[in-house]
């Protein structure tokens, strides 16, 4: 029976999960489990020393090499590479079968060899040498090194991972147990190692059907779960908490392994990421961070069994803010005119529209200044291009200077700007308008050690309108201010003139 477990598991393991860690060194120590378990069986049933002396050196062929696979099954399982020093260990094994198999030459494994007819059936009766217990000595080490490998892990390991550790472990002590009965005699010479290890494999065998052991072992978790970027979190049908890894303490660092067990719910206590969570549907989340913005996308992916049945979700929680404010950037950098770092034209002509529409449904003042550079011609043909650009730069950043938060401003074209002041009466607006003229004209620009002076002309437009009033435009208010700029410079520029509804334009 125990030979026929240890067959049976080496080759389901073989079909079942040949690929997993740890797999390679399991199937080996199941198959050199079952040879050397059914040989012993063939001892056990030999009635002649000769018969008995060959089965036990059939046995010496595999047993020497199970505990080195042992140790390596569980080194892999916990995610260890079997480096290439650790292959020395097979020179004890080794060493074990030569002198063995020559142990009539030299008796140092075996003093003696006879057959005890004291019991039921003839049993060999064996005098260890001093090899017996160099090899009985490096079975312990190597099983013990095994069980304390996995105990290590067991301590950072979550509930399914410490079942399967703990049944790994109560299968590699019952080794130790037996081999320790025997060697004190207490077993009335009959050897309980091929019966422990089936012991040991039977746990192993409730480890990889129900578990299914090697199938989600510690390493996949270390190396592939934990080594994520994006913050994982793992539910069950009942939106239970079953995993997480260290990624996802940074938008929830409040999870801790308490929580295993417990609802996603009763552990998030912002209320809007709660609700989105609930939705299970993608959105993007903006947390506050040490007074820092970070942006998350958050995915939703179902985890199906073998029959395709639901058994629970993956969150992903999947950090954005780079792109986030790379696209920000972008988007700042496409609405601005390059040189002067105010809205371009068709940047103002989307904001605007979509202020004024807000404005017909609630209702409200709205004022448009458009100006320009009296005589910037002359500035570029006197001083030359590269002064112009500076004295574009210079006029715009005094006037920045002087507008509102909520006030915004574009460049409409060449010279020419235009600037839109929410919620602002006719006065108000030519009230800043003048403030802003004579700022500029008292402004010098320096270039190449020459003070450059300009003054600017301005025209202003305004509307009221009400609830749900539809008689106003953008355009129309563009259009007025345009027609009270061209007034100003009618008039001798240097000045502000706003567009009248009797369609009379006055000089301030």
């Amino acid at each position: 029976m125990a030979g026929a477990i240890s067959l049976f598991l080496s080759l389901y393991i073989r079909v079942k999960a040949k690929d997993a860690p740890g797999v390679k060194p399991y199937i080996l120590v199941t198959l050199l489990s079952s040879i050397f378990t059914f040989a012993y069986a063939f001892e056990l049933a030999s009635t002649s020393l000769k018969e008995m002396k060959f089965w036990l050196g059939v046995e010496y062929l595999a047993m020497p090499f199970i505990p080195v696979y042992v140790l390596f099954m569980c080194l892999e399982y916990v995610g260890r590479k079997i480096k290439t020093w650790n292959y020395a260990l097979f020179i004890i094994p080794i060493t074990t079968i030569f002198m063995m198999q020559t142990n009539d030459l030299h008796h140092l494994y075996y003093k003696s060899m006879n057959i005890n007819n004291e019991g039921p059936f003839p049993l060999l009766k064996l005098e260890w040498g001093p090899w017996f217990y160099i090899h009985a000595v490096f079975l312990f080490v190597c099983l013990t090194l095994s069980v304390f490998v996995l105990l290590r892990e067991y301590r950072k390991s979550l509930f399914l991972f410490r079942m399967q550790i703990l049944l790994m472990v109560a299968g590699f002590i019952s080794p130790i147990i037996a081999n320790y009965f025997y060697l004190n005699d207490w077993s009335k010479g009959i050897d309980l190692g091929p019966i422990s290890l089936s012991i040991a494999f039977i746990f192993h065998g409730v480890a990889l059907i129900s578990l299914q052991m090697f199938n989600v072992a510690p390493i996949a978790r270390e190396s592939v779960f934990e080594s994520l970027k994006e913050g994982v979190i793992v539910l069950n049908q009942n939106k239970v908490i079953v995993d997480y890894n260290k990624a996802a303490l940074f938008l929830i660092p409040q999870l801790s392994n308490h929580h295993i067990g417990k609802s996603i719910a009763d552990v998030i206590d912002d209320p809007i990421l709660k609700g989105k969570l609930d939705e299970e549907l993608e959105f993007d989340y903006t947390s506050l961070l040490e007074d820092r913005a970070i942006h998350f996308r958050i995915n939703f992916t179902e985890v199906k069994n073998k029959n395709g049945v639901q058994v629970g979700k993956i969150i992903t929680f999947m950090n954005v803010t780079e792109k986030v404010q790379m696209e920000a950037k972008l988007k700042q950098l496409a609405s601005l005119d390059g040189l002067t770092q105010v809205l371009n034209r068709t940047f103002f002509m989307k904001k605007s529209e979509m202020l004024f529409d807000d404005l017909m449904l609630d209702g409200g003042n709205i004022s448009i200044v458009m100006f320009d550079i009296d005589y910037f011609k002359r500035v570029n043909d006197t001083y030359g291009h590269e002064a112009g650009d500076i004295v574009l730069t210079r006029v715009t950043s005094i006037v920045k200077e002087k507008l509102r938060s909520v006030d915004y401003m574009g460049r409409y074209g060449g010279e020419e700007f235009i600037i839109c002041m929410p919620e602002t009466t006719l006065m108000e607006a030519t009230n800043r308008a003048n403030i802003i003229r004579q700022a500029v004209a008292e402004s010098l620009t320096t270039f190449n050690k020459v003070e450059i002076q300009v003054t600017s002309s301005f025209g202003v437009s305004h509307a009221l309108l009400e609830v749900g009033e539809e008689s106003y435009s953008i355009q129309q208010l563009i259009r007025e201010a345009d027609q009270a700029l061209y007034a100003a410079k009618h008039k001798g520029r240097n000045c502000v003139e706003y567009y009248s509804t009797d369609e009379l334009l006055l000089q301030i």
